[in-house]
């Protein structure tokens, strides 16, 4: 189980395993291999049989906090975060490049709570501003997702991981998730393995990891995996805006949890 807030480094982790998985193969279906198991389309009725007929070992995401899942003590759990700065400025990409189809699956289908979904603000500070001024809006709130993860950080089958960590050392830190998964790695295809988890190959083979191969997005799965980078928004916040969310990361986290979820373990 893969799991995250929203849009702040699933993909990469789920191509890392994949590659972990099936010593380095080249163009894995990885959104097909690893759905995300909390999102309305396709309905469970299509989704959970498909999962249930996969006869490799299965790797999934979900965007969920732990108390919204059934945590199963026979599964291993891979989280990975992100300082939240960083997260809205990849979902203020994600969330203004959307197409037509996107407003459709998220507004139309059934089991939809709260309020139907619209465009964002023109600005990114602007939309910065208003999630967290609304805890996560228009996604789902933040700080509990971040909170009910680091707080089992300790169980021997759950695993944190963050963004920094792996732009800092990814060759450390697929070590590190090989070793929790139980997973041997073929020396012969390390290589492989990095050159297949890099960006740049990510990025050129975009359609195999985005969901539909990248259909609810203008410019399609190249738009969704854009830039892979963090402190966007160093330029753009105020020193009291940044301020503003420090702060509230040191009062929703605690010190120990705000620190991590800003740097990493560097």
């Amino acid at each position: 189980m893969i799991a995250t807030y929203a849009k702040s480094g699933t993909t990469w982790m789920q191509q890392i395993i994949g590659q972990l998985l099936f010593d380095a193969t080249d163009d894995l279906e990885v959104a097909e291999m690893s759905p995300w198991m909390d999102l309305r389309v396709p309905p469970k009725e299509v989704k959970l049989p498909a999962v249930e007929a996969q006869t490799h070992r299965r790797f999934v995401k979900t965007h969920l906090p732990v108390d919204a899942l059934v945590f199963s003590p026979k599964a291993k759990y891979l989280y990975i975060g992100r300082d939240g700065r960083d997260v809205v400025w990849s979902l203020f990409n994600h969330h203004r490049n959307a197409n037509g189809a996107w407003y459709d699956v998220l507004n139309n289908t059934p089991g939809l709570v709260g309020p139907p979904m619209g465009p964002p603000p023109e600005s990114v500070v602007e939309y910065f501003n208003d999630w967290l001024a609304k805890d996560g809006h228009p996604f789902w709130p933040f700080w509990e997702n971040i909170r009910s993860w680091w707080a089992i950080r300790d169980l021997a089958n759950v695993m944190l991981i963050h963004f920094e960590d792996l732009k800092r050392d990814m060759p450390g830190e697929i070590r590190r998730m090989a070793e929790f998964l139980e997973t041997p790695i073929d020396e012969s295809k390390w290589d492989a393995i990095l050159t297949h988890c890099s960006f740049d190959y990510m990025k050129e083979n975009a359609t195999k990891s985005v969901p539909l191969g990248g259909a609810f997005w203008e410019g399609g799965a190249q738009t969704v995996i854009n830039k892979g980078v963090n402190g966007r928004w160093r330029d753009l916040l105020s020193e009291e805006e940044s301020a503003k969310y420090e702060r509230a990361a040191l009062a929703n986290l605690g010190e120990d949890c705000a620190q991590w979820l800003a740097a990493g373990n560097g």
